[in-house]
């Protein structure tokens, strides 16, 4: 388990075939029918923020209607995703990913063994989403707008042509979800200012740490950068990506 209370934070690859372990069955409560057993690992905790991430399994299953208790980033990978809600189903396949935001009225169903990838925000603050609310898939392809670019004294290159598409934010305004893209670019290097989790869609970044050591991602790759993790930005060409951004509050 890796999180920014550790001395040292790193970048954390995520690997989807990565072995599991046996987690706490769901209560015989939460299930309509099928299996209550799952298996994860947690990649990543912020306990004190309730932020968590990493890789999860379990077999068909089908559940109860519930308020779904948390905010939740996902990505399957293997298997389909069926979400019912009051007035329409929403169906998710391998290769894609969809937000389900905290209180969504819901049903969670799945007719056979799914894994995903995960990012969750269990907030305890009381403050609810602001309806109405609906399972968010996310559309890669989907149309950005100009946005901010990084200050040029941050840069080491000159400045890139930046864009976004939010497609979700919390009620307390911390978790931000959406699509972003930009030219190539080299930023000098920093102390990471937020959590992040990044699905890269397009392009390959390289980033060193302070000691000069390189991790390198490519289209297809998901890593999470803890905040403070020290390191800089070196993407050479077109780069897209889907963001999961937690930046605490002050």
């Amino acid at each position: 388990m890796r999180g920014e209370f550790m001395p040292d934070p790193s970048i954390i690859r995520f690997d989807r075939n990565a072995p599991l372990e046996a987690w706490e069955d769901f209560p015989a409560s939460d299930i309509l029918s099928g299996t209550a057993r799952q298996n994860g690992l947690m990649l990543f905790e912020d306990k004190p923020r309730g932020l968590s991430a990493g890789v999860w399994e379990q077999g068909a299953n089908e559940s109860r209607w519930m308020d779904y208790p948390v905010n939740e980033f996902m990505t399957v990978l293997e298997g389909e995703v069926v979400i019912v809600e009051e007035d329409r189903t929403v169906s998710v396949k391998a290769g894609e990913s969809f937000i389900i935001p905290k209180g969504l009225r819901c049903r969670w169903t799945q007719p056979g063994h799914v894994r995903k990838f995960f990012v969750i925000f269990d907030d305890a603050s009381g403050a609810r989403n602001a309806g109405p609310l609906r399972t968010i898939k996310v559309d890669p392809s989907a149309p950005l707008a100009l946005s901010a670019s990084p200050a040029p004294e941050m840069l080491l290159s000159p400045v890139p042509v930046q864009h976004t598409h939010d497609l979700f934010t919390d009620a307390t305004g911390q978790l931000n979800i959406g699509i972003w893209d930009t030219t190539g670019y080299h930023r000098k290097l920093i102390n990471f200012p937020r959590h992040e989790l990044m699905c890269l869609l397009e392009g390959s970044v390289e980033f060193a740490d302070g000691a000069g050591v390189t991790q390198r991602f490519t289209a297809g790759d998901t890593f999470f950068v803890p905040m403070g993790t020290p390191n800089s930005w070196k993407s050479e060409g077109y780069l897209r990506k889907i963001f999961v951004i937690f930046q605490p509050a002050a």
